[in-house]
């Protein structure tokens, strides 16, 4: 089932990157003139066409937050899901309001899809009070324990360790809830993937780790940087059950994401490798310039939200109407939440050390930066003749 993908979609090579293109009506409706009635309940249709929402509300939203960031309303680093809208939606949909989710730094569309209100956000990437983490984080550092996201992750492979700690947590607690972790695939060369997926297959720790492989690390493809490039076989060393999926189907991506929570939360570990694709560079500044105009031209023809809305049409799930309808509320919504970002204040440098600890810790030290150690000692008075 999931661990061969179609045909068409694994060809190898680098995968492609480029601005992508919007799946508007118009461009949905231009690949589906030839629309065949496909039986579906109606709780088929409303899932479906909830699918499509959520993938173009991660679409837009992080098409607006790189409009803003060359506005200078986001600094330091940002890194989109554009490309792995398919991804994100197949794969929480398959986890429960209790399970835990961690994430690296390319997780705006997580927080969204997780249930997090878009205006805090985009509050959080404008680094107002009104965000996720108070404007502290930025798009990096994301964390909201309502939703259980316990982070975004600015080091890589830094989230493994924590998501395979709160596995054992569950586990020592006898708890029914699992982890789900997800990294890129660079990730997988690094000491804490290898230590935490022994850990977990000799404990039987609840813990899906999710290898979103989009065949680039930074600028390097996976051939090149990894002897198995299938990474999913990583799992075999360590007798841990692992699959592939195809990243650019959201309903294959859910399928496999069942199966995968559905072992966790048996009480095994589970090792899913998702194949997807990063429509831009490595962050917003990354031009990308090692992308080919043919690669270009192949990402535009696979871009997962323009497909999926394409085959919704051609299946009959949806008609030209209700798609604009859906892009008409998802472009007010990422609207509405670009305004509430720019009127959130910022936070005022006073609070810079209010997190730093969950409980009050003797001697924390709340220097700003430049200011010094000690005090200086005071100067002695010499007196005028002096």
């Amino acid at each position: 089932m999931t661990n061969q993908m179609n045909a068409s979609r694994k060809a190898s090579g680098p995968k492609l990157d480029a601005t992508p293109a919007k799946p508007t009506v118009k461009a949905a409706a231009k690949k589906s003139t030839r629309v065949r009635a496909v039986k579906r309940t109606p709780a088929e249709v409303t899932r479906l066409t909830e699918f499509y929402r959520q993938m173009l509300l991660i679409r837009r939203f992080e098409e607006r937050a790189a409009r803003s960031y060359t506005q200078a309303l986001i600094g330091g680093y940002c890194h989109l899901n554009l490309g792995e809208e398919a991804a994100v939606v197949g794969l929480l949909s398959a986890l429960a309001p209790t399970d835990y989710l961690f994430t690296n730094y390319r997780e705006h569309g997580y927080a969204i899809n997780r249930g997090i209100d878009p205006n805090r956000v985009m509050a959080e990437l404008y680094g107002r009070i009104d965000g996720v983490s108070k404007g502290w984080g930025g798009s990096m550092h994301m964390f909201d324990l309502t939703h259980r996201l316990l982070g975004g992750y600015g080091i890589v492979g830094g989230q493994i360790p924590l998501a395979t700690g709160a596995a054992l947590a569950i586990d020592y607690r006898g708890g029914s809830d699992v982890v789900m972790c997800t990294m890129g695939d660079g990730t997988t060369n690094v000491g804490a993937f290898h230590e935490s997926l022994n850990i977990a297959a000799l404990w039987n720790l609840p813990i899906v780790y999710v290898i979103i492989n989009n065949r680039l690390g930074m600028g390097t493809t996976v051939e090149k940087s990894s002897a198995e490039p299938e990474l999913f076989r990583r799992g075999a060393a360590y007798r841990i059950e692992s699959a592939r999926v195809d990243g650019l189907d959201p309903l294959a991506v859910a399928e496999a994401s069942a199966q995968a929570v559905a072992v966790a939360r048996s009480g095994k570990p589970y090792l899913l490798e998702v194949v997807s694709e990063r429509l831009r560079g490595h962050s917003v500044v990354d031009p990308a310039k090692y992308r080919s105009e043919t690669e270009v031209a192949q990402l535009r023809e696979h871009d997962p939200v323009v497909t999926f809305g394409a085959q919704l049409v051609r299946d009959g799930v949806i008609d030209a109407n209700g798609m604009a309808a859906i892009e008409h509320e998802v472009t007010a919504r990422v609207d509405e939440a670009a305004a509430f970002a720019e009127a959130s204040p910022t936070p005022d440098v006073a609070t810079l050390f209010d997190y730093n600890y969950a409980t009050p810790v003797a001697n924390d030290s709340r220097r700003l930066p430049g200011q010094p150690l000690f005090e200086p000692a005071p100067r002695p008075d010499l007196g005028e003749d002096q």
